[in-house]
């Protein structure tokens, strides 16, 4: 998937004040149903859907993206449109899911789950535990997904690009996203809304999930 939008706007009230522990709580348990709700979707569709019913959900997810942002307002809304949005991914995601079942069984799902909260998990805890912040970075590495959207886009057509090139430059991006979103949280959330952070953290899990079920299906394939 390899995408992110930005989520913060000039408009609308500021979220009010609460303390940080109080917002990572709040923003990991909206995440953590969001995924749920993935992973829901994905087991229902994954035998239904074809990759052209897969791709046009990742479009209506995308618009329900920046409806989720345009209503940052409302908050119920929001997540209402947040959870609207994650049962789209897993949509979207189930034929990829579905081919990678099919070929090594799904153990090769459970691992890379596995591996993707554990990895999210030990970023988060050096965020809080060393006070990391990389928030200074975030435009360079914005500019760095763009060059790799276009160049996934590109290499649609012509293919000059590994797919483990490409999913290693995922993992890269993605973990550095990672540690700037929880720095984020960390610093109390630099203005976004609960919502808006979940869906940050919602879209790093999500990509680093399926560069690492790409890399792993790689390394099953050569054996």
């Amino acid at each position: 998937m390899a995408y992110r939008f930005s989520s913060q706007y000039p408009y609308g009230p500021r979220p009010m004040a609460i303390s940080t522990q109080s917002l990572l709580a709040q923003v990991l348990a909206i995440t953590g149903l969001g995924l749920c709700l993935t992973a829901l979707a994905t087991y229902l569709f994954q035998n239904t859907v074809s990759p052209g019913m897969g791709l046009l959900a990742m479009l209506l997810g995308f618009v329900v993206l920046i409806a989720i942002n345009a209503t940052r307002a409302n908050e119920a809304l929001s997540l209402t449109l947040f959870y609207a949005f994650a049962f789209l991914e897993g949509i979207g995601i189930a034929p990829v899911v579905h081919q990678y079942v099919a070929a090594f069984g799904p153990g090769i799902v459970e691992n890379a789950a596995l591996t993707t909260g554990l990895g999210m998990f030990a970023l988060a805890a050096i965020v809080y535990a060393t006070g990391l912040d990389l928030r200074r970075f975030q435009g360079l590495v914005m500019l760095a997904l763009l060059g790799l959207v276009l160049v996934g886009i590109v290499s649609i057509f012509v293919r000059f690009l590994s797919p483990d090139i490409y999913s290693w430059a995922v993992l890269a991006i993605f973990t550095v996203l990672v540690l700037i979103d929880f720095a984020r949280l960390r610093a109390g959330g630099d203005g976004y809304t609960p919502v808006q952070l979940a869906v940050q953290i919602y879209l790093d899990a999500v990509n680093i999930f399926l560069a690492v079920l790409q890399l792993l299906g790689s390394r099953r394939s050569q054996d």
